[in-house]
């Protein structure tokens, strides 16, 4: 059994928290993923996590297990940093079978372990060259390579597909979900990459400045941020998070530039968001009530079209299907369903309905 939890962990960097009163449990057999953009704690947890570092307080767990006073090697966890430490006397058939043969692995599993994972990564081709002869990606995909071929009970990886174009990027992730599956072994995922995060992820943790601000399933994030951080993280185009005026129960979304049929809400609800993808554009016609809005921009992408539009005192981004007949500076109106607003107190915590 893998699981792996933190209970109240701390670590600090002198004058700098790099974390900061951790807890979370990684369940066994998860694919779990930590995201959050650059010094928000990710790799400083997969480091306490393979003993590199050790927790100013709190208690680290492994099966059960408190693993505190556990050394690195006793730990049995396996790492693919990011700066993907290859041996540069080995070739890459070597460095791959190097954790194997130190443990006196017969030589025909070896071989069997070796061919396994050169297919799954499809790197036999290259399994005889030096790193320094390897491509950025190849140097990765070998790293990777080495890291499966051992047994341990977690894997844990450090961005490691970054090197990658983003067409072999979408592949690896896509091997790497179903290697998981296929292992049956837990595997901890650290990225930048909030489109990454949200395909690979059983569940996810987002991170900011070394504070874990939500656990839970990509889905469950995405539909239910817990604040406007969290919420501007997820998606692409971001969210709009947009002031709010209240007058009684009803409430006026940027000055009432987009038109929410029956969003009502109580006071204290300083803003609301809005996902692209729920705003409706429509032509603005003559004598039609509400109020009209500019269109800034407009980004055709093939499948979809991105519309930037000037809205009441905000900049509203919508996603649109297709290539829609929508110019720059035409005059627009905006709106969506009350079902998809979020809610948001004045310190950016979000309300309940």
């Amino acid at each position: 059994m893998a699981e792996i939890a933190f209970r109240n962990v701390g670590k600090r960097y002198g004058g700098t928290v790099a974390l900061s009163d951790a807890s979370f449990t990684i369940h066994d057999n998860e694919f779990f993923c930590f995201f959050g953009p650059p010094l928000s704690g990710k790799s400083t947890i997969l480091r306490l996590i393979l003993g590199l570092e050790m927790p100013d307080h709190g208690e680290i767990l492994i099966g059960g297990k408190p693993v505190n006073a556990v050394s690195p090697a006793e730990r049995n966890v396996a790492m693919v940093f990011q700066n993907l430490a290859l041996f540069p006397h080995m070739n890459a058939r070597d460095n791959i079978r190097f954790p194997l043969a130190e443990r006196k692995i017969p030589q025909a599993e070896i071989e069997r372990k070796l061919a396994d994972v050169a297919a799954k990564l499809h790197i036999g081709h290259i399994l005889h060259k030096q790193p320094a002869q390897l491509s950025g990606g190849e140097r990765q995909r070998v790293a990777i390579a080495r890291a499966l071929v051992r047994d341990p009970v977690a894997y844990l990886m450090d961005d490691p597909i970054s090197a990658l174009d983003a067409r072999l990027r979408e592949e690896t992730r896509v091997e790497l979900k179903r290697i998981q599956r296929e292992l049956g072994k837990t595997l901890i995922y650290v990225t930048h990459d909030q489109e990454e995060a949200m395909s690979v992820a059983d569940r996810m943790a987002i991170l900011e400045a070394g504070v874990i601000r939500q656990v839970g399933t990509p889905l469950e994030i995405y539909d239910h941020p817990a604040s406007t951080y969290v919420a501007r993280l997820l998606g692409s185009p971001m969210m709009n998070i947009l002031p709010s005026t209240a007058s009684g129960n009803d409430i006026r979304v940027a000055d009432g530039a987009i038109a929410v049929e029956g969003l009502a809400g109580a006071a204290e609800i300083a803003e609301v968001g809005v996902r692209p993808e729920d705003i409706r554009v429509s032509t603005w016609a003559q004598g039609q009530s509400g109020t009209p809005s500019r269109v800034y921009e407009v980004e055709p992408l093939g499948g979809y079209t991105v519309v930037t539009v000037d809205a009441g005192p905000s900049r509203v981004r919508a996603l649109m299907r297709g290539q829609p007949d929508i110019r720059p500076e035409a005059m627009v109106a905006l709106s969506c369903d009350a079902a998809a607003v979020h809610l948001f107190s004045r310190n950016g915590t979000a309300l309940s309905r």
